[in-house]
């Protein structure tokens, strides 16, 4: 067990977990997660932090497997429209899905001060966003909910 920001898992298990999840989704869709969208979804897995396109786009130049912007933005979209990653707004930056087996919205806690992100997987958010999108004659298509605030972490170093 380790603490990753603000929860503590088996995060060996969890990238493992992840991975296993996105290969099956790509194998059961006859689509290739090749090595650069691979290793872009390693990336946002290994810390549960929010990385922005040039960052993850400074991991593959180091390790040389692309140095210009549209291959991370490529393997980007890709892996967004797989529902493997997830898009956080307010960060301008990316995060790997914990739970790619199922199709699910985004709901997250994420610290300001270390930008690690938390993907919530609570049911109670979507049924209230339900139910007040129902009662204003409202079809929501797509939901996100981003909640920001500071981890245990920054707290204490703050």
């Amino acid at each position: 067990m380790s603490t990753i920001g603000f929860e503590t898992h088996d995060h060996g298990a969890c990238v493992d977990d992840a991975m296993a999840a996105a290969e099956a989704r790509c194998a059961a869709s006859d689509l290739r997660l090749t090595p650069i969208r691979r290793r872009v979804l390693e990336l946002l897995l290994a810390e549960h932090r929010a990385l922005g396109a040039y960052d993850i786009l400074g991991h593959l130049s180091a390790e040389g497997l692309g140095a210009q912007p549209p291959v991370a933005y490529r393997a980007l979209d890709f892996l967004q429209e797989q529902g493997l990653v997830h898009r956080i707004a307010s960060l301008n930056a990316f995060i790997g899905c914990p739970s790619p087996e199922h199709r699910h919205q985004g709901h997250f806690l994420i610290c300001l001060g270390c930008h690690v992100a938390i993907e919530l997987e609570e049911s109670g958010i979507s049924e209230a966003i339900a139910s007040a999108a129902a009662a204003h004659d409202f079809v929501a298509s797509s939901e996100t909910v981003e909640v920001s605030g500071l981890c245990a972490r920054c707290r204490a170093a703050a």
